[in-house]
């Protein structure tokens, strides 16, 4: 599981900071949250095919969000994008995406998509991972939260004692289901050990609220727009956005493992500080910078 940042400004980019999207790599899936201006030249740089998308996840419609959409759209037609692109967002993101489309001329065939509008709910599910929405403090703003199942893993010993080697049914062990082999049932619990599945959670932009714990309870990495130092906290408010400090109370009350900092106004050219007074609440914080990647 890999995630990219390529934008890490807030309203107004930077020299050396774009506006906000995040990639999350998991398995055959590539997750987009928000769509900067710029993010196709994002892309580019940083050597990642936007063709490989299969999801967006729209925080909401101000414009250092989404403004990136035409020109993706653009560019997934020209690479011939055969793939359907699933886009999730707040209500509204239907009318808005039409609109959105409707003010260009685009160029060629327009690819396979669908806009789902969500509330606060579980957004997706397959074998693999959950999706879940997360209403914020922003206006009409949505978090999100990537849970990643829990895995079983084969006991090689085990299968080895029982002369077990490379079998198909192996394969529902791995799903969680006891098999039958040479007459003998072989449980789960004998024969697999459970490898706890990730959780990531995207805090799009917000003020201070119970419903960040409550997306972020226990989460593995908790990915926080930070916009502020704590000496404008009552800006902050204002304006319905977080200080480094708030989001560290936040990861701390939610009992995150890691807080990675994001989304951080024009006026921070180094943002060392607001991070080191993060630190003094949650000591695992980090701040995002564009192009950084990291594991999970």
């Amino acid at each position: 599981m890999e995630i990219t940042f390529l934008g890490t400004s807030s309203m107004v980019p930077t020299s050396d900071r774009n506006h906000s999207a995040v990639l999350l790599k998991y398995k055959k899936e590539n997750i987009l949250i928000d769509c900067g201006e710029g993010t196709q030249r994002q892309f580019r740089i940083a050597k990642i095919s936007p063709a490989k998308l299969t999801k967006l996840l729209i925080s909401h419609w101000h414009g250092d969000h989404v403004l990136g959409i035409p020109g993706l759209m653009q560019t997934l037609i020209a690479n011939h994008y055969t793939n359907k692109l699933e886009i999730y967002g707040p209500k509204g993101s239907k009318k808005n995406f039409k609109k959105m489309l409707e003010a260009f001329e685009i160029r060629g065939q327009m690819i396979d998509y669908e806009v789902i509008e969500v509330k606060e709910e579980k957004i997706f599910e397959d074998e693999n991972f959950i999706l879940e929405a997360y209403q914020l403090e922003h206006g009409n703003c949505l978090g999100y939260s990537f849970i990643e199942k829990d895995r079983f893993k084969i006991k090689k010993s085990y299968l080895k004692k029982i002369g077990l080697k490379s079998n198909p049914i192996l394969k529902d062990l791995q799903k969680g289901k006891a098999i039958t082999w040479k007459g003998k049932k072989i449980k789960v619990k004998d024969a697999t050990s459970v490898v706890k599945g990730k959780k990531i959670c995207f805090v799009a932009d917000t003020k201070k609220c119970e419903n960040i714990v409550r997306m972020c309870k226990g989460a593995d990495l908790m990915i926080s727009e930070a916009t502020l130092m704590h000496d404008l906290v009552k800006v902050a408010d204002e304006r319905n956005h977080l200080t480094g400090v708030q989001a560290a109370e936040l990861a701390k009350k939610a009992k995150v493992e890691k807080l990675i900092l994001t989304h951080f106004s024009q006026r921070y050219k180094d943002v060392r500080a607001l991070v080191a007074e993060s630190k003094k609440v949650f000591k695992n914080v980090k701040a995002a910078k564009d192009f950084m990647k990291i594991s999970v």
